[in-house]
């Protein structure tokens, strides 16, 4: 029987944005229809947007050949509202998902964009997460819509993927870390004399140090330790890792995961210009979801 055109429920169209502080690739962007926003990056006079103008390849490129120090600022709040209005006038609600509050402002400009336009039919999400862990809840968020759940739905699906999701990372460059005023000279002289590798992780939006290890082989084994130490069902989830044009050590990372556990899926992805600012060439990461809370979600 057909149902009436009175009696049929009507499908809510949903905009996912997105800043490029979540480092998914274009592919992906272009597969599940989100829309990214690129973070100002300069390098001097020169201005350019994150992974638009911009990709990774060539800004660690531009690393090696300039003395100058890229620098990162927030996306302004203009942008954000020119972007919502038009989606909103093309009948979409919006969700925007955004780079930890505690590291930029871009959540700040995204929230301030909403507020100027004040409709209930935005909702920014302060990720609390960054790079592949943060694009990991954007994807499923996308998905989410694809499988046609609710604008409420798809808010609560984000809040609860960016609260467990888990960030550990090892720092590929402490000459960047020096050149930004991160460490001293002499921490990170001896640091690269002793092959000293820092290890990071989130809680609640803030990069906080972990460990250090000695060369690469370590470093590898305390990050999967840190999965199985802190991990929740993974052969069940989607395994995150990135890195700083150094696809190798990614792939070698996820071959040891695979010697010790049976992942199904795994996405790799590399860290584009906002990012790669703070932490240089050589970085890698792991990014899984936590049993536990490891960050409160603020929802403007």
């Amino acid at each position: 029987m057909l149902c009436s055109k009175k009696g049929m429920n009507k499908v809510e169209k949903i905009k996912i944005f997105t800043d490029s502080c979540s480092d998914l690739p274009d592919h992906t962007l272009k597969k599940y229809d989100i829309e990214m926003l690129g973070t100002p990056v300069n390098f001097g006079e020169e201005n350019f947007r994150d992974r638009i103008d911009l990709k990774p390849d060539e800004f660690y490129k531009k690393i090696d050949e300039n003395e100058v120090i890229p620098k990162t600022s927030r996306i302004s709040p203009n942008i954000f509202e020119n972007k919502f209005k038009k989606a909103l006038d093309n009948g979409y609600k919006i969700i925007s998902i955004n780079f930890s509050s505690n590291l930029s402002g871009i959540y700040e400009s995204a929230a301030l964009a909403k507020k100027n336009i004040g409709s209930d039919d935005i909702r920014v999400i302060d990720s609390k997460s960054a790079s592949t862990g943060f694009g990991l809840s954007v994807l499923k968020a996308a998905k989410a819509r694809e499988e046609g759940k609710s604008f409420e739905e798809i808010i609560d699906i984000t809040k609860h993927s960016c609260a467990h999701m888990e960030h550990i990372f090892a720092v590929g460059s402490l000459e960047m870390l020096k050149r930004g005023g991160r460490i001293s000279a002499s921490k990170a002289f001896i640091g690269n004399v002793l092959n000293i590798k820092p290890i990071l992780h989130f809680q609640d939006g803030e990069i906080l140090p972990l460990h250090k290890v000695r060369g690469k082989k370590k470093m590898l084994k305390y990050l999967i330790r840190m999965m199985e130490e802190r991990g929740h069902n993974l052969s069940d989830q989607i395994i995150g890792l990135n890195h700083s044009a150094n696809r190798e050590l990614a792939e070698d990372l996820k071959e040891k995961i695979e010697e010790n556990y049976d992942i199904n899926e795994f996405f790799i992805s590399e860290i584009g210009a906002a990012i790669g600012s703070h932490v240089g060439h050589n970085t890698v990461s792991v990014f899984f979801m936590n049993k536990n809370k490891v960050a409160d979600i603020n929802v403007a």
